[in-house]
C-alpha cells in the first residue's frame, strides 16, 4: 500500500466536496421536476459538455483503454470506434440539434413527438425503449461497478483490512466490497442534488484529472529519456492491413495471448465490421442515457450542438494523455509489476492501478486517485440520473400518478435512485470483467438498438408499431447471441442482428396504417429532418408554402467525415506528443488546423440553418 497522508487527505477532500456539493445544491433540485432531472435547462453549453465529457472519462473504459494502449500502441485509437467514439461527431454536426427541437425530457418521451400520444403500438414503443435505456443503465453502472472495485484492490489490498471486517470474503468478490464503499458516495450526491450538482461535481473532478494527467504526462517523458520502448515492430504506427501485424514474441510474450482473446488479429475485418456497425449506430443518434439528458438539458437546439462539439475537444486530448503516459511507464516497468488477478491469471486491466501504485510520486498519486474516483462517480451519478429520469418521468407518472406534486416527484426520485443502485450493485456480482459486460453492451445490446432508430429519423412510414417489433427483435436476438456467442465474436454477427432487427420494424410499420399526417406534419416541421419524407414534405406544403425543407445532407456527411478526421488528430496529438515524435505531431497539427478552419465555415457559421 502506497498511498501517503497527503494521498488520503486529498481523496478525503474531494469526497467530501461531493458531499458539500449534493447538499448546497438539494434545495434547487427540489424547486421542480424539470430543475431535478435537466438542470432547469439553463445550463450553458459549456458547463453541459465538460460533464458530459467527464462522464465519459470513466476509470472502467480508461482501464480498458490503457490495456488496449500497451497491447496494441497507436493502433488502439481505433478500437473504441465500437462504442462508436464518432457517434458525437454525428451529434455535433446535427442529431442533437434533431433531437433538442423535440423540449422532451427523456428518448421515451420524445417518441411522443415522432409517433404521438394514441394508437397502435404508441403504449408498447414507450415501454420497450424504457426497458433499453434501464437495461443500458443497468449494465454501464454495473460496468462502473466492478472497475472501480478492481482499482480500489490494489492500493487497499484486503490483507491490511479483512481483520477488521466481520466477515469472510472470497478473493474474487474482493473489487465488489471496494465498489459498493465507493458507490455510496456517488449515490449520496447525485441523488441529493440532480442534474446541478452532477455538472459541478463533474466540473470539479475534471480540474483535478486535468492537473494530474499533464503532471503524468511530464513524468512519462522524463523517464523515456534514453528508456527506448521495447515494443514490436508497427508498435508506433496508427496504420494497419488485413493483419494486425503485432507479435510480441520475446519481448512480453503473454501479450500475445491477449491478442488471440481479442479476437483482433484480422484487424482489417475488424476494422470493416466496426466502422458499418458504428455508422449505423451514429446514425440512430445518443442512446437513452447520460448522453441524452445532458443533450435535452441545453437551452436550445444551437446550443446542443456546440456541447455535443465541446465534448471532443475537452475529453481526447487529457484522456489520451494519461492512457500513453500510464502505458509507457507500464512499459518501462513491466516486469517490477504485479498484474495477476485474484485467480492467479494475468490482467492487462490492471496496469493503471499498478503503474500508479507503484511509480508515481506522493500527491500525484493522491490527485489522480481522487480523479480517478471522481471519474467513477460522475460516470455513475449521469447514468443513474438517466434511469431515474425514466422511471419516474416516464413510468411512474405517466402510468401511476399523473398529478403528482413536485415534493412527490422528488421523492420518488430518491426512492428510484437507491434501488437503481442496488440493482447494478447486484448485477456486478456476475460480471466476469470490464470487458466481457463492454462487449456485452456495445456489441449485442446497442446493436438491437440501431435499425429501429435510423427508421425513426429517416422514413415517413416508419411507425411506433414497428418501433416496438424492431426494438424488440433487436433486444430479445442481442439477449440470444451473448448467450450463444464468445464475447469476442459478437461484432461479427451485428449483419444478422441488425438484418432482424430491421426486418421487424419494416414489417411492424406494414402490419398497421401509418402515424396520423398530423403529428408526422409537426415532427417534420418542428425537428426538420432529412431523409425518405416526401408524402409528408407535400402536406405541409399545402399547410404552409414558404416551408423550407433541410437540403442539408450533402454538407452533414462532409462536415461528419472531416469532424471524424478532427477527432482522430485530437486523440492521437498527445500520444505524439508525449512520445516526443516529433514529425507525426507536426502533420496531425496542421491537419487539424485545416480542418479547424473549415468546419468555421461549414458548421459553426451556419448553425442556425441547419
Amino acid at each position: 500500500m502506497k498511498l501517503h497522508l497527503i494521498d488520503v487527505a486529498i481523496i478525503a477532500l474531494y469526497l467530501l466536496s461531493t458531499i458539500f456539493i449534493g447538499l448546497w445544491y438539494r434545495k434547487k433540485a427540489k424547486e421542480n421536476k424539470e430543475s431535478y432531472m435537466l438542470g432547469g435547462k439553463s445550463l450553458p453549453w459549456y458547463k453541459l459538455g465538460l460533464s458530459d465529457a467527464s462522464d465519459m472519462f470513466d476509470i472502467s473504459g480508461t482501464m480498458w483503454m490503457v490495456s488496449l494502449c500497451f497491447v496494441y500502441g497507436m493502433k488502439s485509437i481505433w478500437i473504441p470506434w465500437l462504442w462508436p467514439v464518432f457517434n458525437q461527431v454525428f451529434l455535433m454536426m446535427y442529431l442533437s440539434r434533431w433531437l433538442r427541437r423535440s423540449n422532451a425530457a427523456t428518448g421515451a418521451e420524445w417518441l411522443a413527438t415522432r409517433f404521438g400520444k394514441t394508437g397502435a403500438g404508441v403504449i408498447s414503443s414507450n415501454l420497450v425503449v424504457i426497458a433499453f435505456a434501464l437495461l443500458s443503465c443497468l449494465g454501464f453502472l454495473a460496468y462502473g461497478f466492478i472497475g472501480l472495485g478492481k482499482f480500489i484492490e490494489i492500493f487497499v489490498p484486503w490483507d491490511l483490512i479483512k481483520g477488521y471486517i466481520p466477515f469472510d470474503v472470497a478473493p474474487q468478490y474482493v473489487p465488489h466490497i471496494y465498489g459498493i464503499i465507493f458507490t455510496l458516495f456517488a449515490m449520496f450526491y447525485s441523488i441529493l442534488g440532480g442534474m446541478h450538482s452532477i455538472v459541478v461535481g463533474d466540473m470539479v473532478k475534471y480540474g483535478i484529472m486535468t492537473v494530474a494527467c499533464i503532471w503524468i504526462g511530464v513524468i512519462a517523458t522524463t523517464h523515456m529519456q534514453g528508456n527506448p520502448l521495447n515494443v514490436p515492430k508497427g508498435w508506433y504506427s496508427p496504420f494497419f492491413g488485413k493483419h494486425l501485424g503485432l507479435s510480441w514474441t520475446g519481448i512480453i510474450t503473454e501479450v500475445n495471448a491477449k491478442i488471440k482473446s481479442d479476437g483482433y488479429s484480422l484487424f482489417g475485418l475488424f476494422f470493416m465490421m466496426m466502422t458499418f456497425k458504428g455508422f449505423f449506430a451514429a446514425l440512430a443518434g445518443p442512446a437513452p442515457n447520460y448522453d441524452m439528458q445532458k443533450i435535452l438539458s441545453t437551452r436550445s437546439p444551437e446550443e446542443a450542438s456546440k456541447m455535443s462539439g465541446f465534448v471532443n475537444i475537452i475529453l481526447l486530448p487529457i484522456r489520451y494523455t494519461l492512457i500513453i503516459s500510464l502505458t509507457i511507464l507500464g512499459l518501462l516497468f513491466y516486469h517490477q509489476m504485479n498484474l495477476k488477478d485474484g485467480t492467479g491469471a494475468i490482467d492487462f486491466e490492471r496496469i493503471l492501478p499498478a503503474v500508479i501504485n507503484n511509480f508515481l510520486p506522493v500527491g500525484l498519486v493522491g490527485l489522480l486517485l481522487a480523479g480517478l474516483l471522481g471519474a467513477f462517480m460522475s460516470t455513475f451519478s449521469g447514468t443513474m440520473n438517466a434511469a431515474q429520469a425514466y422511471i419516474v418521468n416516464d413510468i411512474y407518472l405517466k402510468y401511476v400518478d399523473p398529478q403528482a406534486s413536485t415534493k412527490k416527484i422528488i421523492t420518488m426520485n430518491y426512492m428510484v435512485g437507491v434501488v437503481v443502485v442496488a440493482v447494478g450493485v447486484f448485477l456486478g456480482f456476475f460480471v466476469k470483467d470490464v470487458n466481457s459486460v463492454l462487449q456485452w453492451i456495445v456489441s449485442a445490446l446497442y446493436g438491437g438498438y440501431i435499425a429501429a432508430n435510423v427508421l425513426k429519423w429517416h422514413w415517413w412510414r416508419f411507425n411506433a408499431n414497428g418501433f416496438f417489433w424492431g426494438m424488440l427483435t433487436g433486444i430479445v436476438t442481442s439477449m440470444v447471441f451473448s448467450v450463444v456467442i464468445p464475447d469476442g465474436e459478437l461484432l461479427y454477427w451485428f449483419p444478422v442482428l441488425f438484418g432482424l432487427s430491421l426486418a421487424g420494424s419494416i414489417i411492424g410499420s406494414y402490419a398497421v396504417p401509418p402515424a396520423d399526417m398530423a403529428v408526422l406534419k409537426s415532427f417534420y416541421s418542428t425537428i426538420r429532418p432529412w431523409g425518405f419524407w416526401e408524402p409528408v414534405k407535400q402536406a405541409v406544403l399545402v399547410d404552409d408554402p414558404s416551408f423550407q425543407s433541410n437540403k442539408n445532407f450533402k454538407i452533414n456527411m462532409f462536415n461528419v467525415v472531416i469532424g471524424t478526421m478532427a477527432q482522430c488528430c485530437l486523440t492521437i496529438l498527445p500520444m505524439y506528443l508525449v512520445l516526443r515524435q516529433k514529425m507525426p505531431l507536426l502533420v496531425t497539427v496542421g491537419i487539424l488546423a485545416v480542418i479547424v478552419v473549415i468546419l468555421k465555415k461549414t458548421w459553426w457559421d451556419r448553425l442556425k440553418e441547419y
